[in-house]
């Protein structure tokens, strides 16, 4: 009896080219991390109509509003992650845009403060839930020599989507009032969750692992290897890669990957600790230093364009030799954050220092993406990367809290900054030992030893 044909899906997308296939994964990947960059920023670009509206004589009862959306990521990045590794990516990337779309299109009509705190906290699980699906999807489908590209350029979109609704602010709410920055980022994220059910595909790694998806496989091969022959009774696997029948957070930590997540954990939270400290107190201590409102805006606008910028340049180094390029933009960040509070006199020295510190911090997470899923197996690697996300979050709530305490205590300019050179610290080193794991199990040029 002839012997029935088994076909490795991971080694069809290591071995085929990067085309046209690939590009319209990124692109759209692009436009769907968009809104979710729009929504995760519309509330602050509409609250100083909503001030105006509601008659709110002070801004600090805003701090819930803003902060609800956090909140709300925290939650929905591991139970999308979940959601991810048991339906699959597309489903749960369509039930992310479906989810935080309808609760920002619902703040249209929100008439105070606990409504709009409600709907951004549940909106916030919908923006959390789109990215660990997001990395999932573009690791599974791209070969691993350019994974990073893949994950950098689509991520690129949350930063461009998060500098629309100041777009809409300053050419549509003068006419339409502040409702309009949430009809369209409630409007959009709805119609793009529709395009990705018709036009993205499923991770053929996923499809691999599930029963019954045998037709879905055969189809998506006909766009990955057109010239394969599939006999009728051909088996597809994952060769070489652990499967994990059941969906628990316990399998992030067996199998050698505990030290590895935990690694991954402190690396998020520390950095985004360290982004959001800057992000939010920046432009106010900038100012209290005598520097205009308007240049104190700018410097903390050029730490963001360096994150993108820092993404960019780093995407192929890191496909091509590994994390060694992170790890030292990483420790970049340590002098270039330490000095700011001691050049406050020179801007253009500072604007530098902002650039470098927004390309450490920034820039240098977006390309751990790829490298921290490349850990996990498919079928807990939506999981692994809701979880980072989320724990990750923690960092996010407590940086801009660190920073209200030691202004509190009445630290000086200059010492605050040096605090802040603290979670970089802690990142570089967690990048060096992650570098480490990763060279231990891809190989020192990030050549699977074992296929991820």
């Amino acid at each position: 009896m002839a012997q029935n044909q088994t076909i490795d899906v991971s080694q069809i997308v290591e071995n085929r080219k990067f085309d046209s296939f690939n590009v319209k994964i990124i692109v759209m990947s692009f436009f769907v991390t968009l809104f979710d960059g729009y929504d995760l920023t519309v509330a602050g670009y509409a609250a100083p109509s909503l001030i105006k509206a509601w008659g709110i004589g002070n801004f600090a009862a805003f701090g819930p509003v803003f902060s609800a959306s956090l909140f709300g990521i925290l939650f929905g990045a591991p139970i999308y992650g979940y959601i991810g590794d048991r339906f699959g990516r597309n489903r749960a990337i369509v039930l992310s845009c479906l989810n935080f779309g309808a609760f920002t299109w619902l703040a249209a009509w929100a008439s105070g403060l606990d409504q709009l705190m409600v709907l951004r906290f549940l909106a916030g699980i919908g923006i959390g839930g789109l990215l660990p699906n997001i990395i999932a999807l573009n690791i599974e489908l791209n070969p691993m020599r350019y994974r990073t590209t893949a994950v950098v350029v689509a991520f690129t979109g949350v930063a461009g989507g998060a500098g629309i609704p100041g777009l809409v602010s300053a050419f549509f709410v003068p006419n339409y009032g502040w409702p309009i920055l949430f009809y369209i980022g409630g409007i959009l994220p709805i119609m793009i969750a529709i395009a990705v059910l018709l036009w993205l595909p499923e991770s053929i790694r996923f499809l691999a692992l599930q029963e019954g998806r045998q037709a879905d496989i055969r189809r998506l091969l006909t766009r990955l290897a057109p010239t394969l022959t599939v006999g009728p009774d051909a088996k597809f696997i994952l060769q070489d890669e652990k499967v994990y029948e059941r969906h628990s957070v316990k399998y992030l930590f067996t199998d050698g990957l505990a030290a590895i997540t935990l690694v991954i954990w402190l690396l998020y939270a520390a950095d985004l600790m360290a982004q959001y400290f800057l992000n939010s107190w920046m432009p106010t201590l900038l100012t209290n230093a005598q520097m205009s409102v308007g240049r104190a805006a700018i410097v903390t606008s050029v730490m963001q364009g360096g994150g993108v910028v820092g993404g960019l340049l780093l995407m192929r180094p890191v496909d091509r030799i590994g994390m060694l390029p992170v790890t030292l933009l990483f420790a970049l960040g340590i002098p270039s954050v330490g000095v700011i509070g001691f050049i406050g006199d020179y801007p253009n020295l500072l604007t530098v220092a902002a650039f470098l510190v927004g390309a450490s911090a920034v820039g240098g997470l977006l390309s751990v993406h790829s490298i921290a899923a490349s850990f996990y197996p498919t079928s807990v690697r939506s999981s692994g990367m809701g979880w980072a996300l989320g724990i990750g979050r923690f960092g996010a709530v407590l940086g801009p809290l660190v920073g209200g305490l030691l202004i509190y205590l009445k630290l000086t300019m200059q010492q605050l900054f040096l605090v802040a050179m603290v979670p970089f610290i802690l990142v570089t080193i967690a990048s060096y030992f992650l570098s480490r794991m990763y060279a231990a199990k891809l190989g020192p040029r990030g050549k699977s030893t074992a296929r991820a």
